[in-house]
């Protein structure tokens, strides 16, 4: 028999000594007085003389520690990744509460109730004078002192991990606070939320591979969004000038500490306005979302702090000049000049060199939030030609710690263009390159009734909570990140082993 199965059959034991003292070993409703958080703000700083009158209360929490010392004993109880200590006395409590004091093992939940007091030590405690028993755990919980380290086993079973790692709901908290902030101040400025199709016959509004599924009805393959653009563009056309949703995008592309196949954006539309508009407001949104949730605007992130009242802003070119590290240092007319693109990337055309150039060359060093604007049109199938120079566009993206965070642009809304580009999409597709755009007709039928000029922007929540949370991955930002199928864990035969 395994340690595991062992346990379980030990732990299954325990459940009818519970219930042979009168409770319920998945126990029912219980009112508490007091979340273990709101007794830490309310009472945390209050000296043992304080304390000296009674203040009542009743909490619950999971078992995260036991120290039995005689007729005596210390509980940790933890709560929304807050943790407080119980103590126990044999003197202080019914014969059957004792009983079950000395049965209840770790990870087990349990209500309290009790007085505050200080221990000699100092630290803030729960006299209990009766215990309730709530729920059993039946697996074991990770080891005291290190908690749950294991990367794997984390994103595969966080609620363990919740359990063993308070600071990690603290992180989900933050995210909760960023899409909070975000939602809250496009609807100040006049925006509504709108939700569009997760599932398309066609997909577009961005380049990139798609998730194919098939509906059985209908006898049709569809596909997972890869972004809303189309749709909500189409909102503008239909009259909503100010429109966003908060949306989930699927992308079948590689797997990095920056990337997950399934990732949540925001995107965002205005009538009447630019690239040079967004801007602005781009700027406001993150300088009032890392207050929002962080309580300021330096932010701590992986040995920088990440200062987002100092938004820079450089076009490609000026950006490649910048933060080149490449043998000598290029001017703007040799940034501009066909050959000397060719001299330092292979890719296709002029405009996939430049940005070639620059996504290896200097995304990793833009560790401060910086706006980098005019990008050439061959990758930019959706956006406004620039008027002075047709070969790029009126595009802008957001960078903060080398990550791309966010991508707008003045949307373009002449439709004749937009089929030119959409033409050349399928060229580029026709060569090899699996992320062009399709041509998407209905779009472009919209357009033909007009769209009024029109900005438009998508920012990466999890990222943005990357930095916001100090998270050297993605995966520690998304609550149940994609991985592969485990396998035979064993657990079931444990668990039929022992009974259950």
């Amino acid at each position: 028999m395994s340690l595991e199965q062992d346990l379980l059959k030990q732990r299954l034991q325990r459940i009818q000594e519970i219930e042979a003292l009168g409770f319920r070993a998945y126990g029912q409703r219980f009112e508490f007085t007091h979340t273990i958080p709101q007794i830490l703000a309310e009472h945390g700083a209050k000296s043992a003389e304080d304390l000296a009158s009674p203040i009542p209360v009743r909490i619950a929490g999971r078992i995260l520690t036991i120290r039995r010392m005689g007729k005596a004993g210390f509980l940790t109880l933890s709560q929304s990744g807050e943790r407080l200590q119980i103590y126990i006395k044999k003197d202080a409590l019914p014969e059957t509460d004792y009983s079950l004091y000395q049965l209840l093992d770790l990870g087990d939940i349990i209500g309290a109730e009790g007085y505050l007091f200080r221990t000699r030590t100092g630290e803030l405690s729960i006299h209990v004078d009766k215990l309730y028993f709530l729920a059993k755990t039946l697996l074991s919980m990770p080891e005291k002192w290190h908690g749950l380290e294991d990367v794997e086993t984390r994103y595969r079973q966080r609620y363990l991990d919740m359990i063993a790692n308070p600071d990690v709901g603290k992180v989900f908290v933050t995210r909760a606070k960023v899409i909070s902030s975000l939602r809250r101040q496009l609807e100040e400025r006049g925006f509504l939320e709108v939700e569009t199709p997760m599932m398309q016959s066609l997909y577009g509004g961005a380049t990139a591979r798609p998730f194919t599924t098939h509906h059985n009805t209908l006898d049709i393959d569809l596909y997972l969004r890869i972004a809303p653009e189309l749709y909500l563009k189409r909102l503008v056309v239909g009259g909503i000038e100010r429109v966003f949703e908060i949306n989930k995008n699927f992308r079948n592309e590689g797997v990095s500490t920056h990337h997950n196949p399934e990732f949540t954006m925001l995107e965002f539309y205005q009538a009447y306005t630019d690239y040079h508009g967004l801007m602005d407001l781009s700027a406001e949104l993150l300088r009032q979302t890392a207050i929002d949730a962080t309580g300021g605007t330096q932010v701590p992130y992986q040995g920088a702090v990440i200062d987002f009242d100092n938004i820079r802003r450089f076009s490609m070119r000026e950006a490649v000049i910048e933060f080149w590290k490449g043998d000598g240092h290029p001017t703007m007319e040799q940034v501009k000049d066909p050959a000397w693109l060719a001299q330092h990337s292979h890719a296709p055309s002029a405009g996939e060199r430049l940005t070639d150039i620059f996504e290896r060359h200097v995304e990793a060093q833009l560790i401060q939030p910086t706006m980098v604007y005019d990008y050439p049109v061959e990758t930019s199938p959706l956006s406004k030609n620039k008027r002075d120079e047709p070969e790029m566009v009126e595009r802008f993206e957001i960078y903060i710690a080398g990550m791309e965070i966010g991508n707008a642009y003045t949307e373009l809304n002449d439709p004749q263009e937009q089929r030119r580009r959409f033409e050349m999409q399928l060229a580029m597709g026709e060569k090899g390159n699996e992320e062009a755009h399709r041509m998407d007709e209905d779009y472009l039928r919209a357009l033909c009734h007009g769209m009024p000029p029109t900005g438009g922007e998508g920012i990466g929540i999890d990222r943005l909570t990357m930095v916001l949370t100090n998270s050297r991955s993605i995966r520690d930002v998304i609550l149940f990140p994609l991985l592969r199928p485990e396998g035979n864990i064993g657990i079931a035969e444990d668990l039929r082993s022992a009974g259950l």
